[in-house]
């Protein structure tokens, strides 16, 4: 069944930010890096059907097969492991948002349901072992970007605690000098909260080499197919490379 009510009329568009954009010194640190990007608008999110609720269980289960042993020593987890590593970040002390989820699902818990949006992102993400970072399309005028920390860059936490700078060289997303995430998939921002009544939003779908193309483009297509059957709207996708790392999106 699906969650949204087809009688509703659709969300209107939200004035949106115009470009998306990685720059090249990430690329020259991480050869091989990707994003895949989804974006979906006008949608309906709320609460997960029951549908959705048993694929995601049902992807736990698949991860507690697939996934033996020590979680760190996984490739794709360590391949996360050795990133952090390389801008200064302990991985033991922050973690990948994969391997926090991983280990999560490893140590026998159920994913709470958040919204349908973020169950979506969830699934896949175990599906694939990749991040799958879910993101409010931010209003206003300024370029999103994947970069390095810059000093007058700004943080604020989701747990309301006081604004805080990045470290130095830290891979962060932002919107002009506003931090949406630290240390590259850690912790998203109190202003990138996916909330019931949000209508437009970004997948992140992050890849390191060791994950093929095509699973990156089948992480893309499973989203897209969620979101239409429990979300509707209107969906869009692309991916970002060293060959091609800036979207102009509407």
């Amino acid at each position: 069944m699906r969650a949204r009510q087809p009688d509703r009329p659709p969300h209107p568009r939200v004035n949106m930010a115009a470009e998306y954009r990685i720059d090249a010194e990430i690329f020259r640190l991480y050869p091989g890096y990707r994003r895949g990007l989804v974006l979906g608008q006008q949608l309906r999110n709320g609460a997960s059907s029951a549908s959705l609720s048993e694929q995601l269980r049902a992807q736990e289960a698949a991860l507690r097969e697939r996934v033996q042993g020590n979680p760190a020593e996984h490739p794709r987890i360590a391949a996360w492991r050795e990133a952090y590593r390389r801008f200064g970040a302990r991985p033991s002390d922050f973690r990948s948002s994969i391997e926090a989820l991983a280990r999560r699902v490893l140590r026998g818990d159920a994913l709470p349901g958040i919204n349908a949006l973020v169950d979506i992102g969830n699934l896949v993400s175990l599906r694939y072992l990749v991040p799958v970072g879910v993101h409010p399309v931010p209003e206003g005028e300024g370029m999103l970007c994947l970069r390095l920390s810059e000093p007058t860059d700004s943080f604020l936490p989701p747990d309301g605690a006081a604004a805080e700078v990045p470290e130095k060289g830290e891979v962060v997303f932002v919107q002009a000098s506003t931090v949406l995430t630290r240390r590259w998939t850690w912790r998203q921002s109190a202003l990138t909260l996916t909330q019931p009544a949000t209508t437009a939003v970004f997948f992140n779908i992050d890849a390191l080499p060791g994950v093929p193309d095509e699973e990156v483009e089948a992480a893309m297509r499973d989203i897209g197919l969620l979101v239409r059957e429990h979300c509707g709207g209107e969906v869009q996708s692309t991916v970002l490379r060293d060959s091609a790392s800036s979207w102009q999106y509407c």
